[in-house]
């Protein structure tokens, strides 16, 4: 809350209200963070002094109730006790909340949250003991025990264009660490060659010319690995496409699109 306070009414209130609240953001988040500087107590101590001599000045006197009146404490309680972080209720809060769901019988509250409570813990040990145990009449999930991808159905066999099969050969030279100096050494050779010409005419000239020059310095080099044989000898013609594909325990499926004459995953 103090993160977004001081930026929600920065064009709603008049300044010297938005200053004051501001200040007693940045207070909070001083107070709040996880690293603190113990020379900085007296001055955060006197800083939560103003601000509140600020908020009297400006908030009619109803608003000042007890709960105002402790951050005038909350310094000399972190010098106490420790960061606030640490002691804070807000997750004990948010499992109260949790309790307060079990309660079914308003007549007998605390026996209602101790009964779902109870039952809780028990579906919980049961789900544990058992979780390698294969379930009986449920059906199994078709990603389980599957790392890589697997297509589903639509099986087509496609032929790209010249210009698709370059353009992705040449993406994946250029995502290859093992071509990295390659690319580098071919941008050098290009750059030298025309050394008058701009950036952007050496790194088209590299893009374009690049795949046939790795190709033949790759094969006439007889100690290179099979992973750069492979890159440059390029990609097949041929290429697979699936109508449906299973990966990373999700199905996709193509669906045609209605302005636009391809296909997209979904």
């Amino acid at each position: 809350m103090q993160q977004l306070l001081a930026v929600a009414i920065r064009d709603i209130l008049p300044n010297k209200v938005r200053l004051a609240i501001t200040r007693l953001c940045f207070f909070f988040n001083a107070i709040c963070s996880k690293v603190l500087d113990p020379v900085k107590f007296d001055d955060l101590e006197n800083e939560a002094v103003i601000i509140l001599c600020q908020l009297e000045m400006y908030f009619p006197p109803a608003f000042f109730d007890i709960m105002v009146h402790l951050i005038v404490h909350l310094v000399r309680e972190i010098k106490c006790c420790g960061p606030v972080y640490l002691r804070w209720m807000y997750p004990v809060e948010r499992y109260m909340k949790i309790l307060k769901g079990y309660t079914k019988n308003l007549h007998r509250p605390e026996a209602s949250i101790v009964e779902r409570y109870i039952a809780e813990e028990a579906v919980e040990f049961c789900s544990e003991y058992i979780k390698k145990a294969k379930p009986v009449g449920l059906p199994e999930s078709r990603h389980d025990d599957r790392v890589g991808g697997k297509g589903s159905r639509g099986l087509h066999v496609i032929t790209p264009s010249v210009e698709d099969l370059l353009q992705a050969h040449l993406y994946v030279l250029n995502n290859s660490n093992e071509v990295l100096p390659y690319i580098v050494q071919h941008q050098h050779l290009v750059k030298q060659s025309n050394p008058k010409m701009s950036k952007n005419w050496v790194l088209k000239n590299h893009n374009k010319t690049f795949s046939d020059w790795f190709k033949d310095k790759i094969f006439a080099d007889e100690n290179v690995s099979e992973t750069l044989r492979k890159l440059a000898h390029g990609p097949k013609r041929n290429v697979i496409t699936w109508q449906g594909y299973d990966i990373n325990k999700y199905s996709f499926y193509t669906k045609p699109m209605l302005t636009v004459n391809s296909k997209h995953i979904r």
